[in-house]
């Protein structure tokens, strides 16, 4: 029996010992984003504090101007180095009265198909997750006495109030927190049975778009006809974004894109997701992005421009008969790989101004962006992850984007230039942020397990 199989073994073994150390995790109400629970916090980082000091690695509860961020590292001299990040603050429980059993009471209850679930706040987001990382490496010390890499742990307390204090720490600690990559355990499996690694992340650009005609409202009845309205100009400027194929017609918006390799195409398209399965549950049927484009790559490798929000004029009950002086829209632009945000942001706005008619104006408010991030297809640690994850769960590891942003991905590349791998057991119906939060048992055995494996193929 080799040292991998011994250590899976132990995880097995121990699992019950396992779930004991992450219920009472579980149990710390830590709610970042409500004071009231500040103590919560601060006593939810010093219990990980103490279990990673238990483990052997120099724990640290280090302060910041919000909730403290907490650090354990080893020090084998392995070779090679991981940084692991996760949150170990939660979402507010409300409404209290839709949660079937207290939110900070964990219990496993038996869900659809005899299937186990653990359940409480923070089970899937992200203690559990977090949990399964911490219990591979205690299973590893316990089986040989080391790592097969050394592992920087940092677990911050701000995730779910923005980690507004993680980016100067990051600053401040970056020769600490130097590591060859990055792993988040804070995403989902592609479905229960098919584990999924994260290797994109897309970019946003927003804005807000303020056009302006007459210098006062004036009287539909008397006006009409013969004065520009600013909701009619906004509205032809936004319906000219998109033509007929579903493209972005603002001229340099595609700049930087790059298309994805064949193969991954081709494992996307093997995914089977269909309009159904996505569109349907919320009511619709057919999607209306670019034509020829899986419903992936639509939601994850290509950019977008969205109206968030548009208005002008009387929006009260009943009418009143004006023509607006002014109209206002929010925009935002999803980013992938290769698109500068200044850039994206510069071309809309000319766009826009190129539209507006000679009486009327047009300013911008906002224009903040951030850039997507995203790890080679050929980068030698993902396929090690993949093939590591694969043989766990018996069938290849799905490459894909994720089409929301996480600003911690951007940040390690950009304070400690780390790629990052997102590798995350979570399932799409865990509930997250919603009553009743919920975290599979096999999400959380097979995670451990998984850790384990990927833990051993990136020292190779």
């Amino acid at each position: 029996m080799t040292d991998l199989d011994r250590v899976l073994a132990t995880v097995d073994a121990d699992l019950d010992g396992a779930l004991e150390r992450l219920f009472a995790f579980l149990r710390i109400p830590s709610i970042s984003t409500d004071r009231a629970y500040a103590a919560d916090c601060r006593r939810a980082g010093q219990w990980l504090v103490d279990d990673l000091a238990g483990l052997g690695l120099t724990a640290t509860l280090n302060d910041t101007p919000g909730h403290p961020v907490v650090t354990g590292i080893s020090q084998l001299g392995t070779g090679k180095r991981v940084l692991f990040y996760g949150h170990y603050d939660v979402q507010p429980v409300d409404p209290l009265e839709l949660w079937e059993n207290p939110p900070f009471e964990p219990k496993i209850i038996e869900g659809p198909n005899g299937v186990k679930r653990i359940v409480a706040r923070g089970s899937s987001d992200d203690k559990g997750q977090v949990m399964t990382f911490v219990e591979a490496c205690r299973a590893y010390l316990k089986v040989t006495g080391t790592l097969p890499v050394d592992v920087t742990i940092m677990v911050e307390g701000e995730e779910e109030n923005g980690s507004g204090n993680l980016p100067p720490f990051l600053e401040a600690h970056r020769e600490e927190l130097a590591a060859d990559i990055a792993l988040v355990c804070d995403t989902s499996m592609w479905n229960a049975t098919t584990p999924a690694i994260t290797v994109s992340l897309r970019g946003l650009m927003h804005d807000e778009i303020v056009v302006t005609c007459a210098n006062r409202d004036l009287h539909s009845g008397y006006y009409g006809g013969a004065a520009a309205n600013p909701l009619h100009v906004l509205s032809t400027i936004i319906g000219a974004v998109h033509g007929p194929d579903g493209r972005i017609t603002i001229p340099g918006f595609y700049d930087g894109v790059v298309e994805p390799p064949d193969e991954v195409k081709a494992q996307w398209n093997a995914l089977g997701l269909t309009p159904e399965v996505f569109l349907g549950p919320i009511g619709l049927s057919q999607p209306i992005g670019e034509r020829g484009r899986s419903l992936v790559e639509m939601t994850t490798s290509r950019p977008t421009f969205e109206v968030n929000g548009m208005w002008g004029g009387y929006i009260g009950e009943g009418s009143k008969t004006v023509i607006p002086s002014i109209a206002t829209a929010k925009i935002s632009c999803r980013l992938v790989a290769g698109q500068n945000p200044v850039h994206v942001r510069d071309a809309v706005r000319a766009f826009v101004r190129s539209l507006i008619p000679a009486d009327c104006t047009v300013e911008f408010r906002g224009g903040e962006g951030s850039p997507a991030v995203a790890v080679s297809h050929d980068n030698p640690n993902l396929a090690k992850a993949s093939a590591a994850l694969g043989d766990e769960w018996g069938k290849p590891a799905v490459t894909v984007g994720a089409g929301g942003s996480i600003p911690i991905v951007g940040h390690f590349k950009k304070t400690l230039d780390q790629d990052t791998l997102l590798i995350g057991f979570a399932l799409d119906d865990d509930r997250i942020h919603s009553p009743n939060e919920k975290y599979d048992l096999a999400s959380f055995h097979k995670g451990i397990r998984s850790w384990v494996r990927v833990l051993a193929a990136l020292a190779a």
